[in-house]
C-alpha cells in the first residue's frame, strides 16, 4: 500500500476524525514530516482537553444554580474602576445552557485579538445582555463604587427576558430584582462572568481608542486611561481632558 503524502496526512490529522489505530500506523512512518505532525496534533489536543476541563470547571456555579430551579442565569462585571479618565464600563449577559467557548475567561487573560473575537461570539450566542456606560463626570458626583454599582444595576435591568438569578464579580449589589451571589475573582470561575467581562472591557476599549482620536496626547489607545508613566508626564504637560476623573487624587494635583 502507497504511503499517504505529507499534506494528505496533514489534512487528516486537522480534520481529527482519525481513530487511535490510524494515529499508531502514522507515529510508525519514520519521516520526520510525519512525526512532527504527530507531536503537534498530540500537543494540540492535550491543550484542547485542558481547556475542555477549564471549561466545565468554569461551569460549576451556573449548574449548581440550575439545579436549584434556577433557568436565566446573568453574569455581571464591570471594567474600568481604576483608569484616571474614561467611563466604568458594566455588561450583564444570561448565555444558554448549551453555551461552549473553549478559552473564555477572565478578559485580562485574553489578547485583544481573542477579545475581539469572543465579543461578537457572545452577543449572537446570548440570550440577552446588556451594557452600561457612566462617564468620568458621574464618577466624580457618586465616586468610583458607587458609579460602578450603578453601571452593574443598569446592566442588569436591560435584559430581556430578566435574569432569575445573578451571578456578579467582587461587588455585592442590593435592591435586584432577582436573587444573587457575589464571587470574588468571579471573572476566572464563572463563565457567565467571564462573558460579562469581555462583553465590559471590549466596549471600554472601543471608547477609550475614540477618546484618544480626540485626545491623542495623552495615549489613551495604549493607556486606556490607566495612569502609566507617560500618562502622567502628559496630564502634567497638557493638563486634564474632559474625560478625566477630577476626583481622583493624581488628577486633581493637575488642575
Amino acid at each position: 500500500m502507497t504511503k499517504q503524502s505529507i499534506t494528505e496526512i496533514r489534512t487528516l490529522l486537522r480534520e481529527d476524525n482519525l481513530t487511535e489505530t490510524d494515529i499508531a500506523l502514522f507515529k510508525q512512518d519514520t519521516r520526520k514530516g510525519v512525526q512532527q505532525l504527530i507531536a503537534t496534533y498530540e500537543k494540540n489536543k492535550l491543550k484542547k482537553q485542558a481547556l475542555e476541563k477549564d471549561f466545565y470547571e468554569m461551569c460549576t456555579y451556573e449548574r449548581n444554580c440550575r439545579l436549584a430551579g434556577k433557568q436565566l442565569i446573568a453574569g455581571i462585571d464591570e471594567a474600568g474602576r481604576g483608569p484616571l479618565a474614561g467611563p466604568v464600563v458594566a455588561a450583564a449577559v444570561i448565555l444558554p445552557d448549551n453555551f461552549k467557548l473553549l478559552g473564555l475567561n477572565d478578559s485580562k487573560q485574553i489578547s485583544v485579538s481573542k477579545r475581539n473575537e469572543f465579543f461578537d461570539i457572545i452577543k449572537e450566542s446570548a440570550i440577552s445582555y446588556g451594557i452600561s456606560i457612566i462617564d468620568s463626570r458621574m464618577i466624580d458626583k457618586v465616586n468610583i463604587f458607587e458609579a460602578t454599582k450603578l453601571a452593574m444595576k443598569e446592566a442588569l435591568l436591560q435584559l430581556n427576558p430578566p435574569a432569575d438569578h445573578v451571578l456578579i464579580d467582587a461587588v455585592k449589589l442590593d435592591n435586584l430584582p432577582c436573587t444573587s451571589e457575589h464571587i470574588i475573582k468571579g471573572d476566572s470561575k464563572s463563565i457567565s462572568i467571564a462573558a460579562a467581562s469581555i462583553l465590559a472591557k471590549v466596549t471600554r476599549d472601543r471608547l477609550m481608542n475614540e477618546i484618544h482620536e480626540e485626545y491623542p496626547m495623552y495615549d489613551f489607545k495604549s493607556n486606556m486611561g490607566y495612569g502609566t508613566k507617560y500618562h502622567m508626564e502628559k496630564l502634567k504637560e497638557y493638563g486634564i481632558s474632559p474625560y478625566h476623573r477630577k476626583s481622583f487624587a493624581p488628577v486633581r494635583e493637575n488642575i
